[in-house]
């Protein structure tokens, strides 16, 4: 329960038995109080659990982590006439057109939750490249990933299924299976558990405070390792916040921005004050606050085929003026199709590192995280701040995904050269069996 619920529960509680206890046992020690009515007593208690909840409050805003966690429907979408959110977004969803689309599960590792999530002995549900899994981690500490379909009669072992030991057992008739290797190795009413009883297990990773799984369209094990990010492996940096939001969009599209460089200078130019509907940020009010951007975009070689990198100058302009004190600079390293290390350093805020991890939940339904750890010794106000920026910036791109379709050969200019690029640098992650999106009778059926 948050501290500011505990001391509004406390105040109140204080109030109540201050009012109806008989005996008033303050009476012995206040005159002051014994000669108040109850009334006033009332007042006073509840101003108390008022300023309780109020430090409470203030406490979580200084110290605690910023988590913002949007809603399929919450971002990126215009809703006029009357319409609820959801409403406006499924009417986006049913008219958009998709475009001739590049096979929608690309192969890579991908985040499926954060560690801090997945206590000992707890097991959770999880919607991944279209299928259901059981994440669980074990007694001796481990995370496993297994299908969350009991292969005996498909009971869910994510919804009811228990933890013993090492493996997971199964709501409906009480089967276990190892997460190592997912084999049952145990069936409480039979003599004998046959070889061939399995659930199939996802290869899996846990660094950087994060549970990730491979996926290869052939089953072929992982081609390369995750990077782990030492400071957050020492405790050097902490958490201190994420954000959440679905797009409904290709993966792709989400990596391309980063080679997409003039969209910077168009899209993220107004200040992060402007908002993010895009009706509004260019809006003559905050026309004295710019960002400015310098950008660069190249992919890396081997054997690191599998990363690119850009890197990003950042500046604030005020009346066109440069704040220096401002200016950061930030390195973006994608590591496969689902994550990006965008590391910060500043001569004055310090280092720190936020990771974008994107997973694909449908076919055109990206699940986006971004989790920000930083330095210890820095104020948790500047991450947040950090964080939030990156929001409300990343939202406006939001709004772009959630509603343009997917070109496959694009009308480009000279200095679009590096979406090309981008494009050719992509397909490695994409093999002659990855899952392809079909039209079948006027819908989308994967």
């Amino acid at each position: 329960m948050f501290p500011g619920k505990l001391a509004v529960l406390f105040g109140l509680g204080v109030a109540a038995g201050l009012i109806i206890q008989s005996g008033d046992p303050l009476d012995s020690w206040y005159p002051v109080w014994r000669e108040t009515g109850l009334l006033a007593r009332a007042v006073v208690c509840l101003i108390a659990g008022a300023s309780l909840f109020t430090l409470g409050w203030l406490h979580g805003f200084l110290f605690g982590p910023l988590e913002l966690l949007r809603g399929p429907d919450d971002v990126g979408y215009i809703v006029e006439n009357g319409r609820s959110k959801a409403q406006a977004a499924n009417e986006v969803r049913r008219r958009r057109r998709t475009g001739d689309l590049p096979p929608v599960y690309p192969n890579g590792w991908y985040r499926v939750l954060d560690s801090h999530m997945l206590r000992r002995g707890e097991v959770r549900s999880v919607t991944v490249l279209g299928e259901q899994v059981a994440v669980f981690r074990g007694q001796d500490g481990e995370a496993y990933v297994v299908d969350a379909y009991c292969p005996h009669l498909g009971a869910n072992l994510a919804v009811g299924g228990q933890v013993v030991g090492n493996c997971i057992e199964c709501p409906f008739h009480g089967w276990q299976f190892q997460g190592t290797d997912g084999k049952c190795v145990k069936i409480p009413y039979a003599e004998k558990v046959p070889d061939f009883a399995k659930v199939r297990i996802w290869p899996s990773c846990e660094l950087n405070g994060q549970v990730l799984v491979w996926f290869h369209c052939d089953g072929e094990d992982p081609q390369w390792l995750v990077p782990e990010q030492q400071e957050i492996t020492t405790g050097e940096w902490v958490y201190r916040g994420r954000t959440e939001h679905f797009i409904n969009a290709h993966i792709q599209e989400i990596p391309e921005n980063a080679a997409d460089i003039a969209h910077l200078d168009h899209l993220h130019t107004p200040a992060i004050v402007s908002g993010v509907d895009l009706r509004y940020t260019n809006s003559k009010t905050w026309e004295f606050l710019r960002h400015d951007w310098k950008v660069q975009w190249e992919p890396e070689a081997e054997p690191n085929k599998h990363c690119s990198q850009m890197l990003v100058k950042h500046a604030l302009t005020v009346f066109g003026s440069t704040w220096h004190l401002l200016d950061v600079c930030v390195l973006a390293r994608q590591v496969g199709p689902g994550l990006v290390f965008l590391l910060f350093e500043h001569s004055f805020l310090g280092r720190g590192v936020i990771l974008q991890c994107v997973t694909p939940v449908e076919p055109l339904l990206q699940f986006v995280t971004h989790t920000i750890f930083y330095q210890s010794n820095i104020p948790p106000l500047v991450p947040k701040f950090i964080l939030n920026a990156e929001s409300i910036q990343f939202e406006r791109d939001v709004m772009i995904w959630n509603n343009k379709k997917y070109i496959s050969k694009p009308l480009l200019v000279k200095e679009d050269s590096a979406i090309q690029k981008h494009r050719r640098w992509f397909s490695q992650f994409y093999s002659e069996n990855s899952p392809q999106l079909q039209h079948q009778r006027n819908t989308l059926d994967f």
